[in-house]
C-alpha cells in the first residue's frame, strides 16, 4: 500500500555537526558556510539525485541538516563545495541520527546547546538557513517543514514557559542590566561609551535595545568605525581626543577600549560629580583609584562576571522544564511521523469502504427508488468510525501494518471480486 518514495526518507534524518564542543574558533572557520555557497550545494544534491539537506553556520557551530538516504554522501559534496576535506571534516565532525538528530535540532533551538545557556539567537539563524535552501530548491520536504517548525514552536514555549534565558549571560548585557538595575531615570542620564570593538558594539546594542531612547554618544579612535557605528544606531559620535571634555556632563561612563594600560584615572573626575564607571576591557583601562571619590563608583569585568555566574547557576536550574517541553513536543512530532508514514494505509483502506457503500446505495436505489439523506449521513459516520479504529490498531502496531493493510484489501476488495467472478 505505501508507495510514496517520500515517506521512507523520514527515517534517514540525519544532522552532522562541527561546533565548539570538538573544534576551536580557527578550526571551526575552515568549515564555515556562506550564502553564495547554497546555489552550488542544492544542485549538486538535486543532481545527484540525494533528497534534501540544508546547512546551519554560526561563529559556534556549523550543521548539516538531512533526510537523504546517504548523508556521507552529502558530507562530501559540502566538503567539495566549502573548499575542505572530507578526511578533515571527518575528524571533527558528530553523526546523529533520526530521533537522535530530532532531538538534537530541538535542543539546539531551545538554547541548550548553545555556549551560553538560554541563548536564542540560534533559531532564527536556523529558520533563515531552511528558508534559503528551501527557496533555492523552490519546494519544501514536508518533514523539514515540520521539524523546523516544531523547533520555533519549542524556542517560544521555553522562552514564554521557563526562565532560561533571564538574567545577564554576556558581558555587554551584564553592563546594561548593571545599569537597569542600579540607577533610575536611565533615558536622562548622559552615557558615554569609549571603544567600539566587539564588545563595544554589543553594550551599545543592549543600550538600544533596552533603554528607552538611551543618551548615549560613543568615541573610538579610529573616525571610520566611529561613523559607522553612530550610522548604524542612530547615536551621535565625537572625537576620541574630546572625551576628557564630554565627561564632564557624563553620567554613565562605559569603557571598552583595547589598550595595554589605564587609560582613565581619577585626574578625569575633577569636579565631583556623580558618575557610573564601567570597565569592561580586559587588562582594566580604568584605574581603581578613581573611587577615591566618593561620587564616583566602578566596576569592573570581574563583579559583572559573577552577576553571569549567577544567571548560570539559575538558567540551569531551567532545563529539566525546558527538556520536558522537548519531550512533549517531540512525541507529539513522532507521532505525526507515524500517522504520516501510515497515511496511504489509511487512506485506501477508507476508500475502498467508500467504494462499498457507493455500491451499497447504488443497489438500494435500484431496488427502492429512494435513499434519504439520513442513511447517507449515517453511513458515513459508520466509515469514519471504523476508518479511526483502522487507523488507531495500525498506528499502535506499526509493525502489523503492511500485514493488516494486505489481509483487509483481500477481505474487502479480492475476495468478493473472486466470489463475483465466480458466480458469472
Amino acid at each position: 500500500m505505501n508507495t510514496d518514495p517520500n515517506i521512507h526518507k523520514t527515517a534517514n534524518f540525519a544532522v552532522l555537526s562541527i561546533s565548539f564542543e570538538k573544534a576551536d574558533a580557527e578550526t571551526r572557520g575552515k568549515f564555515a558556510f556562506f550564502d553564495e555557497n547554497v546555489k552550488s550545494f542544492v544542485n549538486e544534491i538535486h543532481e545527484e539525485n540525494l533528497g534534501d539537506a540544508f546547512v546551519v553556520s554560526t561563529c559556534n557551530r556549523t550543521e548539516i541538516y538531512t533526510t537523504s538516504q546517504n548523508y556521507l554522501l552529502i558530507a562530501e559534496l559540502y566538503c567539495k563545495t566549502t573548499g575542505v576535506s572530507l578526511t578533515e571534516f571527518m575528524k571533527y565532525v558528530n553523526i546523529l541520527k533520526h530521533e537522535e538528530a530530532l532531538n538534537h535540532l530541538f535542543r539546539v533551538a531551545a538554547g541548550l546547546e548553545s555556549q551560553i545557556i538560554g541563548d536564542f539567537e540560534i533559531i532564527g539563524q536556523i529558520k533563515n538557513a531552511y528558508h534559503r535552501f528551501k527557496k533555492e530548491k523552490q519546494n519544501s520536504n514536508p518533514f523539514l517543514e515540520r521539524a523546523i517548525n516544531s523547533a520555533i514552536q519549542i524556542s517560544k514555549r521555553i522562552k514564554n514557559e521557563t526562565e532560561i534565558s533571564n538574567g545577564a549571560a554576556s558581558v555587554s548585557y551584564a553592563a546594561v542590566h548593571y545599569i537597569l538595575k542600579n540607577q533610575q531615570q536611565i533615558s536622562d542620564k548622559n552615557i558615554l561609551l569609549l571603544g567600539v570593538g566587539e564588545i563595544g558594539q554589543n553594550t551599545v546594542e543592549n543600550l538600544v535595545k533596552h533603554v528607552y531612547k538611551p543618551k548615549v554618544k560613543i568615541a573610538n579612535r579610529s573616525k571610520d568605525k566611529a561613523e559607522k557605528i553612530a550610522e548604524k544606531y542612530q547615536i551621535p559620535h565625537i572625537e576620541f581626543a574630546d572625551f576628557h571634555e564630554e565627561l564632564k556632563q557624563t553620567d554613565i561612563l562605559i569603557v571598552a577600549t583595547g589598550a595595554k594600560h589605564p587609560i582613565i584615572n581619577k585626574s578625569h573626575f575633577p569636579n565631583g560629580k556623580e558618575t557610573l564607571v564601567i570597565d569592561l576591557s580586559i587588562p582594566n583601562n580604568v584605574e581603581k583609584n578613581i573611587t577615591d571619590n566618593q561620587n564616583v563608583s566602578l566596576v569592573d569585568v570581574d563583579q559583572l562576571s559573577l552577576h553571569i555566574s549567577e544567571t548560570m547557576v539559575q538558567r540551569k536550574k531551567e532545563i529539566p522544564k525546558a527538556e520536558e517541553i522537548i519531550k512533549e513536543m517531540t512525541k507529539d512530532f513522532l507521532e505525526w511521523e507515524k500517522k504520516r508514514k501510515l497515511a496511504p494505509n489509511i487512506h485506501h483502506f477508507k476508500a475502498v469502504l467508500k467504494n462499498m457503500e457507493r455500491n451499497e446505495m447504488h443497489n438500494i436505489h435500484k431496488k427502492h427508488k429512494y435513499i434519504e439523506i439520513e442513511d447517507m449521513e449515517l453511513s458515513g459516520k459508520m466509515i469514519q468510525k471504523i476508518t479511526n479504529r483502522f487507523a488507531k490498531y495500525i498506528i499502535d502496531n506499526p509493525w502489523k501494518a503492511e500485514e493488516i493493510s494486505k489481509l483487509m484489501h483481500e477481505i474487502l476488495v479480492e475476495q468478493p471480486n473472486k466470489e463475483f467472478n465466480e458466480k458469472h
